[in-house]
C-alpha cells in the first residue's frame, strides 16, 4: 500500500484513490480468499475431492472474514499473511480442512493475488492512456496552427507548428498503450507451484487444477509458476516509469514554456506562492517530472528484486511488495495531473 493516498495534506497532489483502493489491503485480501476458492473449486473439478465439497468449502471461504490483527502478528513472526489466514479457513472448515490450500503454498496464493491486482489497475490505466489520447486530440483541435519557437539544448533554434512539440509528448502515451496491451498476457498470470514450483504435491492433477484455476480467475496459465522468474515483474515496472517518464517531459516542457520571459503557455489555476503573490506556480506540471523521477529512481529496486536464490527468494520478493505499489499509484496520479494539466491549456504561443 503505498503512503500518499491517505494523506491529510498530501493526497490532493500525491494520492490516487482509484489506485489505492486496487492495491490497498482490502482488495488483497479478497484477492487472496479468491485464489483459494479458484483453488478449491478446482481440486473438485480434477476429482481430487467431491464436487459437493469443493462448492461447499468454496463458499466458505469466498464468504469468509479474516482476523486481520492475528494475521499481522503472524505475518511479524513468518513473513508472510497466507500461513495465518490458512490456518484460520481451517479452522472454520472443520472436517473439511483438507479441501483449503492442500498442495499450494504462501506464494502461489499471494503472486496470483498480485496478478488479479494488476489485471484490475490495467484495466484503470488502459482507460486512463485512452482518456489522454482524446484530451491530446482535443488540445491539437484547438491550438494545432499555433506557432511557438523551437528549442534545441534549451536554446531558441526555429520556429515550429506547435503540433510538432504536441507529437512528442501523444505519440510515446500510444506506443505505451500498445505496450501495455501487449504485457497484458505476460503479467496477468496464474501462479501455482506448489512447494518448490513442481506441483508434485498435486501429483498427476497438477497441471489440470492450475488450468481450471486460471480459466476460473481470468488469469493466463504459463507452463510453470513464476516463483523465481519476475523477469514479467521487471517488464511491467519498466513500463509504469516509461509512462511517467514521456509524462515527466511533457510536464519538463509546461514548465519551461510557461516561464516569465518565454510564456508560450497559458494554464488556467496556477499554483500561489506564499511569498509572491504575483507568481503563478505550474505545479501539475512539475508535479509529472517528480513522478518521472521518482518511478526511474524505484525501477532499480526492482530490478534487484530479480535476483532470486534457488526456488524462493524472501528478500528479493518483499522488495516487490514494497516498491511496486507505490510505482502503480504514481503512475495512475501521473496520468490524472496529465488529463488535468492539459484541460487547463488556455493560450498556445
Amino acid at each position: 500500500m503505498t503512503g500518499f493516498t491517505h494523506h491529510p495534506w498530501l493526497n490532493g497532489l500525491l494520492g490516487n484513490s482509484e489506485a489505492a483502493a486496487i492495491w490497498g489491503p482490502a482488495q488483497q485480501m479478497q484477492h487472496m480468499l479468491a485464489c483459494e476458492a479458484a483453488f478449491t473449486r478446482a481440486l473438485g473439478h480434477t476429482g481430487r475431492i467431491s464436487a459437493d465439497q469443493a462448492t461447499k468449502v468454496a463458499a466458505l471461504i469466498a464468504n469468509f472474514k479474516p482476523n486481520l490483527d492475528a494475521i499481522n502478528i503472524a505475518t511479524m513472526r513468518d513473513g508472510v499473511p497466507v500461513p495465518e489466514l490458512v490456518a484460520q479457513l481451517k479452522r472454520v472448515a472443520g472436517p473439511d480442512a483438507g479441501a483449503v490450500h492442500t498442495g499450494s503454498t504462501s506464494q502461489d496464493v499471494l503472486d496470483t493475488a498480485l496478478a488479479l491486482t494488476i489485471k484490475a489497475f490495467n484495466d484503470l490505466l488502459a482507460d486512463r492512456l485512452t482518456s489522454l489520447a482524446a484530451d491530446f486530440d482535443a488540445l491539437s483541435d484547438q491550438f494545432r496552427d499555433r506557432t511557438i519557437m523551437g528549442r534545441t539544448r534549451m536554446q531558441a533554434a526555429l520556429p515550429i507548428a506547435f503540433s510538432d512539440r504536441l507529437a512528442t509528448w501523444s505519440q510515446p502515451m500510444a506506443r505505451h498503450a500498445l505496450r501495455l496491451s501487449r504485457l497484458r498476457p505476460e503479467i496477468e498470470v496464474l501462479s501455482l507451484g506448489g512447494a518448490v514450483g513442481d506441483r508434485a504435491a498435486l501429483g498427476d492433477h497438477g497441471d489440470a487444477i492450475a488450468a481450471a484455476m486460471a480459466t476460473d480467475l481470468g488469469l493466463r496459465n504459463p507452463p510453470k509458476a513464476p516463483h523465481a522468474m519476475r523477469d514479467h515483474i521487471a517488464d511491467y515496472a519498466n513500463l509504469l516509469s516509461l509512462i511517467t517518464g514521456s509524462l515527466g517531459k511533457m510536464g519538463q516542457d509546461i514548465c519551461l514554456m510557461a516561464q516569465q520571459g518565454i510564456e508560450e503557455i497559458g494554464l488556467e489555476g496556477g499554483g500561489a506562492s506564499s511569498a509572491m503573490p504575483h507568481k503563478q506556480n505550474p505545479v501539475l506540471a512539475e508535479l509529472l517530472v517528480t513522478n518521472a523521477r521518482f518511478n526511474a529512481t524505484q525501477l532499480a529496486g526492482i530490478h534487484h528484486a530479480l535476483v532470486h536464490e534457488q526456488e524462493r527468494s524472501g528478500a528479493a520478493w518483499v522488495l516487490e511488495w514494497m516498491i511496486l505499489p507505490q510505482m502503480a499509484e504514481v503512475t495512475a496520479r501521473s496520468l490524472s495531473a496529465a488529463h488535468d494539466l492539459i484541460t487547463r491549456v488556455t493560450r498556445i504561443g
